[in-house]
């Protein structure tokens, strides 16, 4: 999710430079929702290759994927840029029929993936995955990126909102405690006592999950220092409820980048590795804090919200 969403200013880039191009997006499908949010991506192609790999031999996954193909090779393309540069999605750009496109060799996260281009662009590795983006593309498309990045995306409506937020619209902060490995994951104590402080502050607490596991982990922390859990949200709809937040304090999920990316002041912790190349970006208030072997302190963390806390949303959406 992650790298769905620190492609976006590329595509506000194209959009911006390139007018005269059409844009298509393949993207996994638990996704999809996040390309199509996006005013510049006519069309997303769908794939579900986590649901795919677990049943490779089976004939309804043969027929799926058959379906995607056929889907995806409707259309021939000018240029199709693999924008992560993994065998993976080297693979699946191969699918598509045009001229293939990605980093080289050496700029690509999986150096064998740049075989399957052909066309290849230098980009360097030590920029931060939105840049490296950025630059991907303008090498690609021939223009130079300018400015901050723009994520431009439009604000989906909420199905779910925290119910003392309404009428009054009390502020509330969406804390994010669950990650998919657990070495990404803050000790439970720190949670429940920043939930504690920011509830101190006259501020509502949501605790948003994605899976059984982390909602299960969202139950026990609010039992000890109080706060909303909302049912599950799909990806669309957990977007519309960060878009919304006074701020957010996450791990290094798809979900924090997605906060950071409506503007809204975000705190990323980092216990897993470092921040620098994947680090929370977007035009408020963001901070990325923590690293490998380098667990973040209760008390920076507290001081990271309040400082979150007194900066206003940017709110900059396209509705």
């Amino acid at each position: 999710m992650g790298d769905v969403v620190h492609t976006m200013p590329a595509i506000s880039d194209i959009a911006k430079h390139r007018p005269d191009v059409e844009i298509h997006w393949m993207v996994e499908s638990a996704f999809a929702s996040l390309p199509a949010m996006h005013p510049a991506v006519q069309r997303v192609h769908v794939i579900s290759w986590r649901k795919w790999r677990k049943k490779l031999f089976q004939s309804d996954t043969r027929d799926a994927i058959k379906r995607a193909r056929a889907e995806l090779r409707s259309t021939y393309y000018d240029l199709i840029i693999d924008a992560q540069g993994l065998v993976k999605s080297a693979f699946f750009a191969g699918q598509a029929r045009g001229l293939r496109a990605g980093y080289d060799w050496k700029s690509a996260r999986e150096g064998f993936a740049s075989v399957w281009y052909q066309r290849v662009a230098t980009v360097d590795k030590a920029l931060h995955a939105v840049q490296r983006t950025r630059l991907l593309m303008a090498a690609h498309l021939g223009y130079r990126p300018e400015g901050a990045p723009d994520f431009s995306l439009r604000m989906p409506d909420p199905t779910w909102l925290p119910p003392h937020t309404r009428p009054a619209q009390r502020p509330f902060v969406v804390l994010i405690p669950g990650a998919s490995r657990p070495e990404k994951l803050w000790p439970e104590d720190r949670w429940v006592a920043l939930a504690k402080h920011i509830a101190s502050r006259g501020l509502e607490v949501v605790w948003l999950w994605g899976s059984k596991e982390e909602g299960s982990r969202c139950v026990k922390l609010a039992a000890q220092s109080d706060g909303e859990i909302p049912p599950f949200l799909s990806v669309q709809e957990a977007s519309a409820l960060l878009a919304r937040a006074r701020a957010v304090v996450g791990l290094d999920t798809g979900f924090s980048h997605i906060a950071a990316a409506f503007g809204v002041p975000t705190v990323g912790i980092y216990c897993d590795h470092e921040p620098g190349l994947v680090g929370i970006t977007g035009p408020g208030f963001v901070a990325s804090v923590g690293g490998r072997d380098q667990m973040p302190e209760l008390e920076r963390i507290k001081i990271l919200t309040d400082e979150a806390l007194t900066h206003g949303t940017v709110r900059r959406v396209i509705k």
